[in-house]
């Protein structure tokens, strides 16, 4: 006589009334705290179930692990395993090879460009340049003095030493003969970049200043480093008073450098006025070529 046993469960053995119940293989960890307050995005929601992939050459459950044995001639490159011997007289494999040397030779010349080639480009381009502690007595404006003989018994200069920036930065009062007040006033600013380039902030300043300041006209200024602009105002026309304003901005490789004059009516005698805005664009170019030349030596 047969009978049919249900397989799909296991008889269990019965567990003696005295003995106490077994304890769980793995106690229950309690939650840590975190100071992410927003759930890990690698957790799977509260009961999903994954399958577990299987890897290539791993044996699946139930059948037994057999031991690998190590390859003593393969040796560690820097950029992973030597491919392997192809199979003996075999075209595809001779194929297989070539695309695993060409895959590896590709990777290490790109290893070699990332290296040589970013971190040239990454370094700061200065050209050469140097920020003086003093730049009242390192800038060239030589060009102003015909029409402003007397000197400022007292500029002001500051500078700056730092990783990211070397700033040298001058202000000084303009005085004609027999002035016992400044007439106009001279600033100028170099600025050593030593992160950050520069140049699209530069460009988008000086580029668009009409923009974002009414009554300015902006001209490009070719000859003087990579780029250059002319910003200038002429608020004297028609009027006893105003000023007369210009900035020269500059900008070489990393460099930034600017020359701005400014000059009122009311600092000048009736029967005189200021000079006029293109002698003094002139003067600008001229000293500030005069004071790169210098400050790049």
């Amino acid at each position: 006589m047969y009978y049919l046993h249900d397989m799909s469960t296991p008889p269990q053995p019965p567990q003696p009334a005295d003995q106490p119940a077994q304890p769980p293989a793995h106690p229950a960890v309690p939650p840590q705290s975190t100071a992410y307050p927003y759930p890990n995005p690698q957790s799977p929601p509260a009961g999903a179930f994954y399958a577990q992939p299987t890897l290539v050459g791993q044996p699946l459950p139930g059948q037994p692990v057999m031991p690998q044995q190590a390859n003593p001639y393969v040796q560690a490159t820097p950029f992973g395993p030597v491919p392997p011997a192809p199979p003996a007289g075999g075209g595809a494999g001779r194929a297989v090879l070539w695309a695993a040397v060409g895959a590896v030779v590709a990777s290490a010349a790109w290893a070699a460009g990332v290296f040589l080639v970013g971190g040239k480009g990454d370094s700061a381009d200065l050209r050469g340049y140097s920020a003086p502690s003093d730049m009242c007595s390192s800038a060239d404006y030589s060009s102003f003095k015909g029409e402003y003989t007397e000197n400022d018994s007292s500029p002001t200069h500051t500078s700056l030493k730092d990783k990211a920036l070397d700033e040298s930065y001058c202000s000084l009062g303009l005085k004609k003969s027999g002035s016992s007040y400044a007439d106009a006033y001279l600033s100028i600013q170099l600025d050593l970049h030593r992160k950050t380039d520069p140049g699209p902030e530069f460009t988008a300043t000086w580029k668009n200043y009409g923009d974002s300041h009414t009554g300015y006209d902006v001209d490009p200024v070719e000859g003087i480093g990579d780029e250059a602009y002319m910003v200038s105002q002429d608020t004297t026309k028609g009027s006893s008073s105003g000023s007369r304003y210009a900035t020269l901005a500059v900008r070489d490789g990393w460099v930034t450098y600017t020359m701005s004059y400014s000059s009122y009516l009311s600092s000048y005698d009736e029967d005189k006025d200021p000079p006029v805005l293109t002698d003094v664009t002139g003067w600008l170019k001229t000293d500030a070529k005069a004071t790169l030349d210098r400050l790049r030596k």
